[in-house]
């Protein structure tokens, strides 16, 4: 993609994160104003609203996948690689809360999260077995259970009675879903 054609992506989805989070039936004519750049431009790099939706769960996953990275599933210590993993998750998923949520409420048929970060999860769960964290053999299952541990503390209030025992957000619903994990599938719980 040439260098102008990439800064108008950018600009595009920049906006749409913006615009989308404020109201997520807003028109692509107000992304693309927002933007700075014509509809026109905004037509000829998404098919339509599906497609901007999906390049913007696509951005989520490759923040996700630097996530995995960055917490180290494949070498760190399985535990402390899991608490980082879900940190990163929540400290992600935090920041653009809106944004997130108005793509929910679109919906998409993308694969979400895509399946480069699934497998990424399942070595670390499948890590966590071998070393007796966990007592759940299948990496599958437990990535489902994570995922919707993630997903359930995700949607708490901050003033949940649950997130109480965190110092600040991000931690407590950390601590939260690395407990339930731990504990819903068997394993030693942290520091154990």
């Amino acid at each position: 993609m040439r260098a102008d054609a990439e800064r108008s992506m950018t600009r595009i989805l920049d906006a749409a994160r913006i615009v989308l989070a404020d109201d997520p039936n807003a028109s692509l004519e107000r992304i693309a104003d927002e933007a700075g750049v014509a509809r026109a431009t905004v037509q000829r790099r998404f098919a339509s609203r599906k497609a901007l939706v999906e390049a913007l769960l696509q951005q989520f996953d490759e923040r996700y996948l630097e996530a995995l990275k960055q917490s180290r599933v494949d070498t760190a210590p399985p535990q402390i690689a899991l608490y980082r993993l879900t940190e990163l998750i929540f400290e992600l998923k935090l920041a653009h809360r809106l944004v997130l949520d108005a793509i929910d409420r679109l919906g998409t048929s993308a694969e979400h999260p895509a399946r480069e970060v699934v497998q990424g999860v399942e070595l670390l769960f499948g890590r966590l077995f071998a070393t007796g964290s966990i007592t759940t053999d299948s990496a599958s299952w437990s990535v489902r259970v994570y995922l919707a541990l993630i997903s359930e503390a995700y949607h708490l209030p901050a003033d949940a009675p649950e997130l109480a025992a965190g110092p600040d957000d991000v931690t407590a619903r950390t601590d939260l879903v690395v407990r339930s994990v731990l504990g819903a599938l068997g394993g030693k719980p942290l520091g154990a």
